[in-house]
C-alpha cells in the first residue's frame, strides 16, 4: 500500500513491511478563525454602532429605516411623487483619495462622494432620495471609516438625500496597508413630465456658469504628478494660497447644486444642464446639447481659479488640456431662454451660487459640440485661442 500525505500534521499510514518506524503523531494546528485571516468581525461592528448617529441625521420623508437590514426601502408616494421617473447614478473620488491617505485629512472625501452622484443626476431633474456607499480597505481602521463616512452623511444632509445603507469590505490582500477606495450610488426621482434632456435647447439660448469650489474630484492625476515632479509636500503652504497648506486646499469638498438648481428645474427655467467632471468642458458641454448645436463659451467672462492658474502656469498646460482635463472655476452649466438668464442668474445668486453668463448656444451641423475661445492672455495663452471638441 503506497503512503498518502494528507498535510504535514496528519500520520501517514504505513506499508506493513516498513519495520522498526512508528506513526507519526504532530499535535493538530490551531483552530482558524477569520480574525487568522486578516478580518476583524468585532471592529466592522463597532463601525456600525459609531455610523449610526451620522446616518439617523440623514433621514428624510420616503426613508425612515435605520441601519442593519438586508435591504432599505423608500416610499415614492410619502415624498410626494405623483408619476415619477427613478433616475441612479455612481461614482467614485478618484486619486484625489491618495491625497487624502497622504495626508491624514479623510474629513471631506465622503462629500466628494455624494457631489459626484448627486450631481450628475441633478442635470436631468432628479430630486436625490437615497445613497449608499462602499468602503473597501485591506485592514479596517474604524476612526478613519467613520470619519469618511462622516462625510458621507454631510454630504447626504446637503444635498437632501438619505444615507440608508452601505458595504464596509475588509479584503487583506487586496489593497496596501492603509489604502482604502470609495465608491457612492444614488437614487433619485423626477416626474415624468419634468425630465430635463436638453431636447428644447436651440441657437441663441443663453450660458450659464456656475462657480466651482476648486479642482472638485477629477484631474488630481495631473494634479498629483505636478506635486511630485516639483517636490512638494502638502503640508507647506499652497503656492496658490498662503492661508492654507496645499493638501487642505487640494482637498477641498466638490460642491454641492441640488439645493439651489431643483427649484428652477421644477419651475422649468431651466433646459438642459453638464456637470462638468473628467473631460472637462470641452467633453461635459455638449452631453447635454441635441446635435447640430454648439454652445460656444468665452473663457474671458470668469477668471481662471487661482489653484488652476498655478496647475497651467507650473504645469505650462494648454488652453486646450485645461479644457478637456479641469472644471478649470465651472461646477455646472446651463441653458436657459435667454429672456430669462439674468432672472435665472439673480435666483441662483440669492441661493448662494457664484452664477455668470459664459457664452451662446450656436447653430453647427453635425454632432454636439463646445468651443473655448479666449483672448490673449486667457489661461496662460500668449495668443487667442479657439478650440472645439474633437470632432472625431
Amino acid at each position: 500500500m503506497l503512503s498518502i500525505a494528507l498535510s504535514p500534521h496528519v500520520a501517514q499510514p504505513l506499508d506493513g513491511k516498513q519495520k522498526g518506524l512508528k506513526p507519526v503523531s504532530d499535535p493538530l494546528p490551531p483552530s482558524y478563525d477569520y480574525a487568522t485571516a486578516g478580518v476583524d468581525i468585532a471592529a466592522g461592528n463597532a463601525l456600525v454602532s459609531a455610523i449610526k448617529p451620522a446616518a439617523a441625521s440623514t433621514r428624510r420623508i420616503g426613508a425612515d429605516a435605520g441601519l442593519g437590514g438586508f435591504g432599505a426601502l423608500f416610499d415614492l408616494k410619502a415624498a410626494g411623487y405623483h408619476d415619477p421617473i427613478l433616475i441612479s447614478g455612481t461614482d467614485g473620488v478618484g486619486t484625489k483619495l491618495r491625497i487624502a491617505l497622504d495626508t491624514g485629512l479623510h474629513q471631506n472625501v465622503g462629500i466628494d462622494l455624494v457631489a459626484m452622484c448627486a450631481n450628475d443626476i441633478l442635470v436631468q431633474g432628479a430630486e436625490p432620495l437615497f445613497f449608499l456607499d462602499y468602503f473597501a480597505t485591506g485592514r479596517l481602521d474604524p476612526k478613519i471609516a467613520t470619519e469618511v463616512i462622516e462625510g458621507i452623511a454631510r454630504g447626504c444632509i446637503e444635498a437632501g438625500c438619505a444615507l440608508i445603507g452601505g458595504e464596509t469590505a475588509e479584503m487583506p490582500g487586496m489593497y496596501a496597508h492603509g489604502d482604502y477606495d470609495l465608491a457612492g450610488f444614488v437614487v433619485g426621482a423626477v416626474e415624468r413630465d419634468q425630465i430635463i434632456n436638453g431636447a428644447t435647447i436651440k441657437p441663441g439660448d443663453a450660458i450659464i456658469g456656475l462657480a466651482s469650489s476648486g479642482v472638485h474630484s477629477n484631474g488630481f492625476s495631473l494634479v498629483r504628478k505636478l506635486v511630485a515632479d516639483f517636490d512638494l509636500a502638502y503640508d507647506q503652504p499652497a503656492p496658490f494660497d498662503g492661508q492654507t497648506t496645499l493638501g487642505e486646499a487640494l482637498l477641498t469638498p466638490t460642491r454641492l447644486y441640488i439645493k439651489s438648481c431643483l427649484p428652477l428645474l421644477r419651475s422649468g427655467q431651466i433646459k438642459g444642464m453638464a456637470h462638468i467632471t473628467g473631460g472637462g468642458l470641452l467633453e461635459n458641454v455638449p452631453r447635454c446639447l441635441p446635435e447640430d448645436l454648439c454652445a460656444t463659451i468665452d473663457v474671458d467672462r470668469w477668471a481662471l481659479p487661482p489653484v488652476f492658474r498655478w496647475l497651467q502656469e507650473a504645469g505650462r498646460i494648454t488652453p486646450y488640456e485645461l479644457g478637456r482635463t479641469f472644471n478649470c472655476g465651472l461646477g455646472m452649466v446651463l441653458f436657459v431662454d435667454p429672456d430669462r438668464a439674468e432672472q435665472v442668474i439673480a435666483a441662483l445668486d440669492a441661493a448662494g451660487e457664484s452664477a455668470m453668463p459664459i457664452g451662446m448656444v450656436e447653430e453647427k451641423p453635425g454632432k454636439a459640440l463646445c468651443r473655448l475661445r479666449g483672448k490673449p492672455g486667457a489661461w496662460g495663452a500668449q495668443q487667442g485661442f479657439d478650440h472645439i471638441t474633437d470632432e472625431a
